[in-house]
């Protein structure tokens, strides 16, 4: 119990960040209340133990709610699951059980607790009786959803808890040994010095060897570890944009012209002619825009550097009243007016922030004065004036401002009141290339502006260019002509006749969701991997932007990679192989100088090569090749050996061991540090590996 307690002790900091980053979302719903939702049936099983639909569909729109795709969520919370399901059996089997007490700890700490008035005595401390009462109150209150959330919940950080508690456990048994310190040290700095003659893989070539499809197969079998996959499936996928015509486009721009002079136009809510005035001699621009676009009038002033680059000139320099167009940008026709202008309406800064303690938003780790603070803003005032083109370095090197640190500390577009008062007066009442400082709530700001925009502001009457009714006829009609044809005939010999092209879409994946050209498109790879599809079968898809007709080629449910996908890897370790035979018989000797003379290579040497640092000068790393060299007595020569780069004969010339030491104290902890760094993934992977997974979400 002692051991159990200091873990907790030094867990309680971590978990408590962890609960809050993993549940805060779901505090809301959990005292505002909230409902479940989803399919009854089974999301998968983990060793024997069944993840409800119900339960699982639940958890993945919590995730949606934060940001996430579904298939985003789908596959974090499957992850989470098998995580948690794998765990829990270790933590029954070592008997870790995290009590009440540790429980209170943790959600008090929690802001959404602590924070939240309900919880609160009239100090504005957290009150734990509150608390109680609240819990009391969801556990035997009459709604079973909060109760069912707040068990949720309160398992949830449980096992959180409960696993930071195994994590320590696991690192806490990894121990290293004087030994391991002394073998550690001993790698990197015992050296040897060897002479060696090699001939390159790259002195053969590639078309001198050829790998066939049954060798790559042979070589992904006997190393499956290495080749492992997730089922996948092969479409090829034709796409036919609904999109406008000749004729549309041409109709969509009579229209629009037509707002030039005004024009006579039905009205078939009213049954009558309207007038609609021509757009330049409109009174009111705001109320014409919004009747005529189907784009809303945006009062924004606009920069010269903001208009579309295309008409950037034209814009910018209309007269007040004038109007150009049409044009035609995004997919709309466009009419723009010129209603405005403003000298200096927007502008361009960087600044170098040195906050101090105690000021708003200051970093905690931040300690220095205010006073000191200013000092140091008043000698990077001086560097900067000093050198005005280096500010953007001097800005990143100094700056306490983490959102402009990455951009040399500039800001762009800033519009009037943007900023606090003492930086917007400084920016807009200087002149173009003054620097100077100013303090703020924030801090001390050493300034530079940059730039100056004038502005104008346009009343623009934008119309989309849709596709017509008959144009949107056509393509269905072409869409549906092509997968019933493509159902009864060659897929790609359909494509070509019609004039439509075929794109391949390889290793699509059951958790996959957006699919090469379609984009976003779920129900395709649902389709893909149904039972009820059958390689060659052809559908046709809906999407938003016009239709994909799919025909599924293959499905490899075998667990390891296909010949296609190991190719890039595989065979280029086949063909060093084959190479290395040819290469052997030209290194013919028992020496490195006969060696040298039969194959034409020059003996060369390697000074001071250390076995974790296997780099053989100008050529590359060779452990096998510094690994056999440092087997070799002084004054031996190697057999040939088959390295990564090339083929290689050695001579082992001299050891020069590292000087000992009396305390390998540092080698020991590094070595340590490195086992416990990668232990708590390694042991979840490992649980993974020995585990009985069946993922049942795409059936």
């Amino acid at each position: 119990m002692a051991i159990l307690s200091k873990i907790r002790q030094r867990s309680f900091v971590l978990i408590l960040v962890i609960a809050l980053a993993l549940f805060s979302f779901v505090l809301a719903d959990l005292i505002q209340g909230g409902t479940l939702g989803g399919s009854s049936k089974y999301a998968g099983s983990i060793n024997g133990t069944n993840i409800m639909g119900q339960d699982f569909q639940y958890k993945v729109g919590q995730a949606e709610q934060q940001g996430m795709s579904n298939v985003q969520a789908s596959n974090g919370v499957w992850d989470q699951e098998v995580k948690r399901i794998i765990l829990g059996e270790q933590y029954e089997k070592l008997g870790l059980k995290v009590g009440g007490d540790q429980l209170i700890n943790v959600m008090k700490e929690n802001p959404n607790f602590a924070s939240n008035p309900q919880f609160q005595n009239a100090a504005g401390k957290f009150d734990e009786g509150k608390f109680k009462e609240f819990v009391k109150t969801m556990i035997s209150g009459q709604n079973p959803e909060q109760k069912k959330q707040w068990h949720a919940f309160e398992a949830d950080v449980e096992r959180m808890y409960t696993e930071q508690m195994y994590y320590t456990m696991i690192k806490s048994g990894i121990q290293t040994t004087q030994s391991e310190g002394k073998a550690l040290y001993e790698l990197e700095n015992d050296k040897i010095d060897f002479d060696f003659v090699t001939l390159g893989y790259t002195t053969i070539n590639d078309d001198e060897v050829k790998v066939s499809d049954d060798e790559i197969i042979a070589y992904i079998k006997e190393n499956k570890k290495k080749f492992k996959a997730d089922k996948t499936a092969d479409m090829d996928l034709v796409f036919i944009e609904n999109k406008p015509s000749k004729a549309d486009e041409d109709a969509m721009k009579a229209s629009i012209e037509g707002l030039l002079n005004g024009k006579v136009e039905y009205n078939k809510e009213t049954g009558v002619n309207d007038t609609i005035p021509s757009f330049k001699n409109a009174s009111n621009n705001a109320e014409y825009v919004n009747k005529n676009s189907d784009i809303k009038f945006d009062s924004t002033y606009v920069a010269k550097k903001d208009l579309p680059l295309e008409y950037q000139e034209q814009l910018f320099t209309l007269a007040n009243g004038e109007v150009f167009g049409p044009y035609v940008e995004n997919g709309y026709q466009k009419l723009s007016k010129k209603i405005g202008s403003k000298s200096g309406a927007a502008a361009k800064a960087s600044h170098i922030l040195i906050t101090f303690e105690g000021a708003e938003r200051a970093d905690p780790t931040i300690k220095r004065t205010k006073e000191e603070a200013q000092a140091k803003a008043n000698e990077l005032l001086a560097q900067a004036k000093a050198n005005p083109t280096g500010f953007a370095a001097l800005a990143t090197a100094n700056t306490d401002d983490p959102g402009s640190k990455q951009n040399g500390g500039e800001y762009d577009n800033i519009a009037p009141n943007q900023m606090v008062k003492p930086f917007n007066d400084f920016v807009f009442n200087s002149p173009i290339g003054s620097i100077g400082v100013v303090e703020t709530d924030f801090g001390f700001h050493v300034i530079k502006v940059t730039d100056k925009y004038n502005s104008v502001l346009l009343a623009t009457v934008a119309q989309k260019v849709e596709p017509s009714e008959a144009t949107a006829d056509q393509n269905y009609t072409k869409a549906s002509k092509f997968e019933a044809d493509a159902n009864s005939k060659d897929f790609e010999v359909v494509a070509k006749e019609m004039n439509l092209v075929v794109t391949p879409v390889p290793n699509i994946k059951t958790t996959d969701e957006n699919v090469s050209i379609a984009g976003p498109q779920r129900g395709i790879v649902l389709w893909a991997f149904s039972k009820d599809t059958k390689i060659g079968d052809v559908k046709r898809f809906d999407v938003p932007t016009g239709y994909v007709i799919a025909k599924l080629k293959a499905v490899n449910d075998t667990g390891l990679m296909n010949v296609e996908n190991a190719r890039m890897q595989v065979e280029p370790i086949l063909k060093n192989k084959k190479k290395a035979v040819i290469i052997r018989k030209k290194m013919t000797g028992k020496t490195l100088e006969e060696v040298s003379k039969s194959s034409s290579a020059t003996i060369m040497s390697a000074p001071g090569v250390a076995m974790n640092n296997a780099l053989v000068p100008n050529i590359g790393p060779e452990p096998k090749v510094v690994g056999k060299a440092f087997a070799l007595k002084a004054g031996s020569t190697s057999g040939l050996i088959d390295g990564t780069y090339g083929v290689y004969m050695v001579k082992a010339k001299a050891v020069t061991k590292a000087p000992a030491i009396s305390n390998y104290t540092t080698f020991v902890n590094q070595a340590k540090a490195q086992a416990q760094g990668s232990a708590s993934n390694r042991v979840v992977e490992a649980l993974k590996a020995k585990s009985d997974i069946e993922d049942l979400r795409i059936q």
